[in-house]
């Protein structure tokens, strides 16, 4: 049987529905491949998001859980809604990442960004900062640094190189910057080349080097310790390409790196290039 990929509209006041038109109208998608629009746009008026369009981003996504439950659909692809307007009408979840592992009762999952040279993993996502280096433990920095390991192999990478970044200026500055990359960063990055023995580790990087010689090779990817330092430089990057992966579920989830931008919905402004590169990269995994 072909693959076959659900692709939800997001919230159908957003630029949901006219990205997804537009990907599988655009040529750039692999043939033999089933693609299945999952969400209702009917009633919504471009641009002018209501309860009534979060609700049906919200019904769109449990749409898409049966479907994968149930063996009608192989992979998740979903648009972009609208986190403070899902959360009135119910959405107890700080994003879809977590909505997805809640719905699939997995534990061990992370956020990985990737876009053009940019492969990032992140330690700790939609927290505050002020909480970020409570968060960075040396257990969640060995799990998440081993499903980066995963994803990586999944996509052929079977000697992956991976960066660990630091958490403070220049990595800490052998304790006088902080003392997270001594305490935490450092022993996790020894775990994690222990148990991990056909991938490499480097680190602590000082995170205002990181980047640039990761974009040139030196590096397959990045374990971020925060959101933004890993989704900052990865959007000055590849801002238009950027695809979101949750890692850790029982079957292949992206989406499109941006959100519902309800200000150009409808003007025929919105770029699909995102869109494309989630669908592609679902596809890959997916048939894996």
């Amino acid at each position: 049987m072909p693959l076959r990929v659900g692709i939800t509209l997001g919230d159908p006041a957003g630029i949901g529905p006219e990205i997804v038109r537009a990907a599988i109208n655009s040529g750039r998608l692999p043939q033999g491949v089933e693609y299945q629009c999952i969400g209702e746009s009917a009633g919504s008026v471009p641009g002018k998001p209501t309860p009534e369009s979060a609700r049906a981003a919200l019904v769109a996504l449990d749409q898409a859980v049966q479907l994968v439950r149930t063996g009608k659909i192989n992979a998740i692809v979903t648009g972009p809604i609208h986190k403070a307007r899902m959360a009135e009408v119910g959405f107890a979840f700080p994003g879809q990442t977590e909505f997805f592992a809640a719905r699939s009762e997995v534990a061990n999952f992370a956020m990985l960004l990737t876009a053009g040279a940019i492969t990032v993993a992140l330690v700790t996502t939609h927290i505050p900062l002020r909480e970020v280096p409570y968060a960075i433990t040396k257990s969640e920095i060995v799990r998440v640094g081993k499903l980066l390991t995963n994803f990586l192999w999944t996509r052929g990478n079977h000697r992956p190189r991976i960066a660990v970044a630091g958490l403070n200026p220049h990595a800490g500055e052998s304790g006088k910057l902080g003392t997270e990359e001594i305490e935490r960063i450092t022993p996790a990055i020894e775990q994690l080349r222990a148990a991990e023995r056909e991938a490499e580790f480097d680190g602590p990087i000082s995170p205002d080097t990181l980047f640039f010689h990761l974009v040139r090779g030196h590096w397959d990817a990045a374990l971020c310790m925060y959101h933004d330092q890993g989704l900052i430089p990865l959007k000055l990057h590849g801002f238009d390409v950027g695809v979101n992966v949750t890692l850790g579920l029982p079957f292949p989830r992206t989406s499109p790196d941006h959100g519902t931008a309800f200000d150009i919905a409808g003007k025929n402004r919105a770029r699909p290039d995102s869109m494309i590169a989630a669908i592609n990269l679902a596809v890959e995994l997916g048939g894996k």
